[in-house]
């Protein structure tokens, strides 16, 4: 059990919209903001000051942008977590900020306990889509990933046994470890197991990085 808050940055141009997530955030006992910055250059000089947990990033910034200031932030020693906020559903860029390391997104019309699950979730290694974002998500990269990007998703995959494939799949679909354990009639920590080693192979940061490789590479089709 985790016995300190968990640490919060919020990244976003609007005051407003900063004022009320610290508002949201602050009034639940097991979170504290601890830093904000309103611009995408202005994110990993809060980092270093704050040490954060968990990152909440707009993506719609006018000088950086949240998909180059999370690229900046996962490539630090010891990143915090980043969580994407737009206000837009799933486009290239929240498609862009995945692949940059972020461990999911959220749209900042969610629900206040939305919110507060996601920052929790992610502190746990979880993925932060909802079954509606996993299937918007999924249904974009069908449309969108072009010819390379599909050849490199269908030569990492082709390196996975058939078990973490059968993990991989699972997971993509959004399934947490408890639930594809009892699909594939195997431990909770033996689906740990699997997917570090797929997420390894595949180069996958988090369960979102493998989702998406899993679609591009094919292995959701007709499911």
């Amino acid at each position: 059990m985790r016995l300190v808050p968990i640490r919060v940055l919020l990244v976003d141009d609007d005051p407003l919209v900063r004022a009320g997530l610290r508002f949201l955030l602050d009034s639940a006992d097991d979170l504290t903001v601890v830093g904000e910055a309103g611009d995408g250059d202005e994110v990993v000089a809060a980092v270093r000051a704050s040490q954060p947990d968990v990152v909440l990033m707009d993506l719609r910034m006018p000088r950086v942008s949240g998909v180059d200031a999370t690229r900046l932030v996962r490539a630090l020693p010891d990143p915090p977590h980043v969580v994407a906020l737009t206000t837009w559903d799933v486009d290239d860029a929240v498609v862009r900020t995945l692949d940059a390391g972020a461990s999911g997104f959220l749209l900042k019309t969610a629900a206040p306990a939305e919110i507060l699950g996601a920052v929790r979730a992610v502190v746990n290694g979880d993925a932060v889509l909802s079954p509606r974002s996993t299937r918007q998500l999924l249904d974009h990269l069908g449309r969108s990933s072009d010819a390379a990007a599909r050849r490199t998703a269908e030569e990492a995959v082709a390196t996975l046994t058939d078990r973490e494939r059968d993990v991989v799949v699972a997971v993509a679909e959004g399934l947490g470890n408890a639930e594809v354990g009892q699909r594939l009639y195997i431990s909770e920590a033996t689906v740990k197991t699997h997917l570090g080693a797929a997420q390894d192979k595949l180069g996958a940061r988090n369960r979102v990085g493998v989702a998406v490789i899993a679609e591009r590479a094919g292995l959701l089709r007709g499911r």
